[in-house]
This record gives structure tokens, sequence and C-alpha cells, in this order.
């Protein structure tokens, strides 16, 4: 699936915001973009070079280069990681209480990205090891994972970055300014409970951009933070053989899916039960966390590419990880989420490759919409 024609096609609803910054947080944005680009590989557009200089390398292994149009070929940057070892507290962040907890088995689900931000800095050619020259600084983190897993509790989170930020004098220096934080889930930057008073002023990467959802409080800055996608599974984005392979748009079965699990969300309940009402055009089952009415990773994507159109609706918050998974198995997104926020908005024209539709429009009229698009507007390979 590469494009999608506007045939009928209600007007997209993505907002665009100016985003005026400092010189250093431009150059490290732009940097950072380029890093989560090729973490999901999924929004390569023609404007990015495919120039083989050894001066536009982000990484010494050689895959990525940095693009050329409006960003200049040469991007002269510094960024500082963290070692683990050098600051009491911050293995905590990383492996939990016990030091248990394995990075490899934090590189699944939605806090993925913290492990492979952290692992592609660690490889870059900008990384420095001198802190006195580093326009940038990044601090490793699996806490979101650690959290799940009981590693840490959302006390000794707060307890531990308030501990390992009281170390860093270059943090003291500029106010957390250059200073940079992934947090990869829904909750961004609310998981450490202490945020505002101690990173409002940090570099924040995150999937989830809306400023007003379920929170008194943002995190989230236009002007300084940087929306990322959710983290894929590796069998799906690998270049090698793929976890599953997409079907020919004649071979598919339904209309459109959803699959995942209700969790009392209206819009998710409202398609389980479109979907009995429709089960030959409409496939979304009850799913659970366990037994039976879960899927494994294999049986979800090969349910996920069974349809022409994958509906992503929204969960505990606006984002939604349905919205980067449909497109790996070349299935057309239908964004169902109307605060959602997607990565590069400046850059990649969503309308092209997905559909946003009303949340309070969820029924017959979905489906009746997405019946009426002719098959010949959506190229497949």
């Amino acid at each position: 699936m590469n494009n999608l024609k506007d045939n009928n096609r209600p007007p997209p609803i993505f907002s665009h915001h100016p985003t005026p910054c400092t010189r250093t947080h431009q150059i490290g944005a732009l940097a950072l973009i380029a890093i989560t680009f090729f973490i999901t590989r999924l929004l390569t557009t023609p404007s990015f070079s495919s120039s083989s200089s050894n001066n536009n390398r982000l990484f010494e292994d050689g895959l990525s280069s940095w693009p050329h149009r409006g960003y200049g070929s040469y991007i002269d940057i510094k960024i500082y990681v963290y070692d683990e070892n050098e600051i009491d507290g911050l293995k905590l962040l990383l492996y939990g209480r016990d030091g248990t907890i394995s990075p490899q088995s934090c590189l699944k689900g939605q806090w993925g990205t913290q492990v492979k931000i952290h692992r592609l800095l660690l490889k870059s050619r900008f990384r420095t090891h001198n802190k006195a020259e580093a326009d940038l600084f990044f601090v490793p983190s699996y806490v979101k994972c650690v959290r799940m897993m009981g590693g840490l509790n959302d006390k000794e989170i707060n307890q531990t970055y308030v501990k390992v930020l009281s170390q860093m004098p270059y943090f003291r220096l500029s106010g957390g300014r250059d200073h940079i934080f992934v947090f990869p889930s829904g909750a961004g930057a609310h998981l450490f409970k202490s945020w505002a008073t101690f990173i409002n002023r940090s570099i924040i990467l995150t999937p989830e951009g809306d400023r007003t959802d379920k929170r008194d409080t943002s995190a989230f800055n236009t002007w300084k933070d940087i929306i990322i996608p959710g983290n894929v599974d590796d069998g799906m984005t690998s270049n090698a053989v793929r976890l599953v392979e997409p079907l020919p748009l004649s071979k598919r079965k339904y209309l459109a899916n959803y699959l995942g699990r209700a969790q009392g969300k209206l819009g998710r309940l409202q398609l389980i039960d479109l979907a009995k009402q429709f089960p030959n055009k409409l496939e979304s089952p009850e799913l659970k966390f366990s037994g039976p009415e879960k899927l494994g990773r294999t049986d979800y994507f090969l349910h996920l590419r069974n349809a022409k159109f994958c509906l992503a609706p929204r969960g505990e918050s606006s984002w939604t990880l349905r919205f980067y998974e449909s497109f790996f198995v070349e299935c057309v997104p239908v964004l169902l989420s109307d605060h959602a926020e997607l990565p590069f908005q400046n850059v990649v024209d969503y309308s092209r490759v997905s559909i946003k539709w009303p949340s309070s429009r969820i029924g017959t009229q979905l489906l009746d919409y997405l019946e009426s698009i002719p098959g010949n507007s959506l190229l497949t390979k």
C-alpha cells in the first residue's frame, strides 16, 4: 500500500504548529527526527537522499544518511550519552531495583523505542565522550519497561529521577534545556511525577503529542519536543524475511478490522458491536489479555493483513500503535482518534496514505464510506 487517492475523501484533520526554537534545540530535533525515521522504516520519503557520502552518515554501520533538502548535506553536532556507571541510580532506571530486567526484554511493546534510540545514539558518529564539547546530552532510561515489569513503582521512579538529575552539573548549567529524554507510552513524561519541576525545559521524545488528553497540565510542547513513531515488532520491520508478508487485495477477507481489547473504551466497544452486525465486512473479536481470546504476535499480524482497512481507535490516550503496524501489512490505516498527532507532520503527507475519521461517526456510515472507495485507488505491490 503506497497511496490512497482522494476520491470522496473527507478533509484530513492534521494540525501544523510553528516551531520557534533555539539553534541547539533545532539541530538536536533534526538529528533525532532522522534517528526515529530509521527506527520504524516506514516514514521514508523521496525528499531523503540516498547519497553514500561519509560526511552524511548518521551511524557507523553506514545504513543511514542525512536528508539533503532544507537541512544541508552536513550537520556538525555532538551528543553526549550518559553511561550507566557514571551516575548513582541510573542503573535503576535501566534494569530495576534488583538489576534483573534485561534490555532485550524491553525491546518489545510500546517501550522498545527507549532501548532502540539509546543503542542508535551509542553507534552514532555524532556521539562524543567529552561533555565539555557536547551540544546535547542523552539520558538513557528504560523506565516504562521497568515499571511495567515490576522493577520500580511510581514513587521509586520519581525519587530515582530526582537523584540522578541532582548529579548532573551540565543539566543544572542549562536548566535541562539541552538534555533529551524518551518517554514512549501514552503517559509521556507523566511517568516521572515531578517532570514539571525538573524536566519541563528538556527535550522529550514521545508518541503522544496531545496536550489536553486526560491531563490538567501537558508535558508536551511543540517548540521543543518531538513526536516519534510507536515501536513496531522487529519481526515486521526487518529487512530480511518478515514475520508476516502482506496479502494481495483480492485475497483479503474483510473490508476492515480492529484487533484489540475493548478496555471499556467507547470507540472500541462500538467497533466490536459493529462487527457483530456486519461479520462479513468487519473483523473485531472481543480479545482478552490471556486465554484463547488473546492473539499471539504472529497470529495478530496474520489477522491484520486480512483486511483492506485497519481501524485505529484511541485507547487510554489519543495515540495508537495500530496506526503504525498497519503499514507493514499494506493495510490502509483509519485513524479514529480526534486528538492524535502524528510524527513529522510537516514532512509526511498523511492524507495520501491514511484516513482520519471522526470518532463520533463510528457506525454503518464508516463502513459505507470505506466500501465506496474503489479498489484501484489502493495501490499495492
